[in-house]
């Protein structure tokens, strides 16, 4: 079975956004093995300079890097990123699998992104869209986005 770690920058707060979580999490358990690492969002001042921003990415990818799993597929959820359809992301999964790769790792960076040095260590580059989303909404669209692939992949009406 595909493991499938997440590493988000930021925790979930918000009930609604936890409840969906725990859908999406619970449902995924019979496609892959589920991991979901949750890291301190560094917090900036009120009018944050070019360095500050620069520092918390910097602090934010050391907690990052400590935690990518060994011989992962790394996958950077970054606007910059390949945009997908939900057909072509399934693919992308089946493909990792199909070459060897086990375990696959998304990151999902807190509400200044992620540092550079996280996007160029990735084997791939998601964008969701062109438009920016809160992280944690982030987050959900991702795990929907996961299960809605494993369904394609299965042959299952959930994708229509």
């Amino acid at each position: 079975m595909l493991g499938v770690k997440i590493i988000c920058v930021g925790k979930l707060k918000e009930k609604y956004f936890n409840d969906a979580a725990v859908e999406y999490v619970k449902r995924l358990g019979a496609h892959c093995k589920l991991e979901i690492e949750e890291l301190p969002e560094c917090r900036l001042p009120v009018n944050p300079s070019v360095a500050d921003v620069e520092a918390a990415l910097a602090q934010e990818a050391e907690r990052i890097e400590l935690r990518l799993p060994a011989n992962a597929a790394i996958i950077a959820m970054c606007i910059e990123g390949n945009m997908l359809d939900s057909m072509q992301l399934s693919a992308m999964l089946q493909k990792f699998a199909a070459y060897g790769k086990s375990r696959l790792c998304f990151i999902v960076g807190g509400s200044i992104g992620l540092h550079d040095r996280i996007k160029n260590r990735a084997d791939f580059k998601l964008s969701m869209s062109k438009m920016t989303f809160p992280h944690h909404l982030a987050r959900i669209i991702l795990l929907e986005q996961l299960y809605r692939g494993f369904k394609i992949a299965e042959g299952s009406k959930y994708h229509k």
